[in-house]
């Protein structure tokens, strides 16, 4: 994952020692199929159960919010985002979010569990870029089709009787898909990279291991024998898709899990260094200085 901005003094300290994560729940979606629409609001039954959760906390699915009235302010990883009505708010896996405890969010929410959603599809809608920015600004002609598409997958969702469950989960494969390959469009244009081409299955499966074992392994070269590459075909693809090396995007994800855990927890630091795979105490307060120009301690002290 990428940082998607700085922080923000809205971050608050949570709770205890760990953040909070909201998994998908498939039983509150009609016919336990892998997605969710309904409202936003505590009437919809939607993002597995989270409804308008105020504390700070991660999601292990996507949730794509629609909005009808604004503007809201709604934290995604220390950066405040200020949404509108006609934008699109886009969170995704892992990401750490908060809802703001003033505003009232009316529209339509979206939730999808991963794996829903076929590996092509994934990687021509890009459901895994987190370089890209959450908040989406669809221009007139754009909002009118998603509007369009949104509301067939809603039908699509709400109809269960004219299909057997498997085809009917097949439909909404499809429907899904036409949405969000016009989400794509507008987050692509949004990141201004429209023309950069898409990441390889290289870059796609480095990003999935780095997931998988940043809290571990800080190896370059390791993730390279790990996935069967040549350090140097690792460097190219990463290059290719993000602008960065392989390095710098493992440093980025330690450094925004160390952020996450000091912004919204109260473990220690050197325990947050050991959940990073820093177990010396010195060693990750030098890390995080170098990488973000703070101590933890002051970095923590920010957020209070």
């Amino acid at each position: 994952m990428t940082e998607q901005g700085g922080a923000h003094p809205s971050a608050h300290m949570g709770d205890g020692e760990h953040i909070r994560t909201y998994p998908f729940d498939p039983s509150a979606s009609v016919s336990g199929v892998g997605i969710q629409i309904g409202p936003m609001g505590t009437e919809g039954p939607w993002a597995g159960g989270v409804g308008l959760s105020r504390r700070v906390h991660r999601i292990d699915f996507h949730v794509l919010l629609l909005f009808r009235e604004g503007p809201v302010r709604h934290m995604i990883d220390f950066t405040e985002y200020e949404v509108g009505a006609g934008d699109i708010l886009w969170i995704r896996p892992g990401q750490v979010h908060g809802f703001s405890t003033s505003e009232r969010y009316v529209g339509t929410a979206l939730t999808m569990q991963p794996g829903f959603l076929p590996r092509a599809i994934v990687e021509a809608t890009g459901l895994y870029r987190y370089d890209r920015p959450p908040l989406l600004h669809p221009d007139e002609a754009q909002l009118a089709a998603l509007d369009a598409s949104l509301e067939q997958l809603q039908r699509e969702y709400l109809d269960t009787a004219t299909l057997p469950l498997s085809l009917h989960t097949s439909v909404l494969r499809h429907s899904l898909t036409a949405f969000m390959l016009r989400v794509a469009h507008v987050s692509a244009q949004a990141a201004a990279d429209e023309c950069r081409p898409q990441p390889d299955t290289t870059f796609s499966r480095f990003r999935t291991a780095v997931e998988q074992g940043f809290t571990t392994n800080h190896s370059v070269s390791a993730y390279a024998d790990e996935l069967g590459y040549s350090r140097r075909t690792l460097v190219r693809a990463v290059r290719a898709a993000t602008g960065q090396t392989p390095k710098a995007f493992i440093d980025r994800r330690v450094t925004l899990e160390a952020k996450r855990l000091l912004a919204h927890t109260d473990l220690p630091v050197g325990r947050i260094g050991v959940a990073v795979g820093i177990g010396d105490s010195a060693n990750f307060s030098k890390y995080f200085q170098q990488h973000t120009g703070v101590t933890p301690a002051a970095f923590r002290a920010e957020q209070a």
